[in-house]
């Protein structure tokens, strides 16, 4: 089993929603941070990803068949090139209104304390590497946050062709991400979770 389909859009993107319809869509399992929660040991390998450590993709992406949210979206790059057949998807949403989100919801659990030693704090370590650090450069300022998503997604759209990429907003529902994979559109609703208040239930 390889990669089919790369998710390039950051996390908040509605990635959790595009997750479960890649999966209802065929495409499962799908890989999502909810996966490293799930699988506390994969943290670990992420987080050398992230320092720059080489990488076996197959091995730590072994079983799954697409990918969406952080910390693969920061990869989109290398993982878009070690499966060139892959299809691309960059997630978007307003912008101003995903700033809120993630201010909410992400930037709220990675600024916070961490869980004590074991598998948790791992997870909590790696994903405040890759996302404040790595992505964010350290600084959470609405403006410096905005202007890294504003070049992440002209990258993507500059770097990936355009037969192999969708820009998409779950918002649009099945029929572009249908035709885009080229598969048919089911007879169910297209899925919505994970939302603001979502996430900060699950936190509590």
């Amino acid at each position: 089993m390889t990669l089919s389909v790369i998710g390039a859009g950051f996390g908040r993107m509605g990635t959790l929603s595009l997750k479960h319809a890649l999966e209802q869509l065929g495409f499962a399992p799908c890989h999502h941070m909810t996966e490293v929660f799930a699988n506390p040991h994969q943290a670990p390998q992420w987080h050398a990803a992230a320092r720059g450590e080489a990488v076996d993709w197959d091995a730590l992406l072994k079983g799954y068949k697409a990918l969406v949210d952080w910390p693969g979206c920061h990869f989109w790059r290398e993982l878009a090139a070690h499966y060139p057949d892959a299809k691309v998807i960059l997630s978007t949403r307003d912008h101003e209104r995903w700033y809120e989100s993630m201010m909410n919801t992400i930037f709220r659990v990675i600024g916070g304390d961490l869980p004590p030693e074991g598998p948790a704090r791992d997870v909590a370590e790696m994903a405040g590497y890759v996302v404040r650090d790595k992505t964010f450069g350290g600084n959470l300022d609405k403006a410096h946050v905005l202007d890294v998503l504003a070049k992440h997604e002209a990258e993507v759209k500059r770097t990936i062709p355009a037969h192999r990429l969708l820009v998409f907003n779950v918002a649009e529902g099945w029929d572009p991400l249908c035709r885009f994979l080229g598969v048919s559109v089911p007879e169910t609703p297209f899925p919505r979770t994970n939302s603001t208040d979502e996430f900060q239930a699950l936190l509590r």
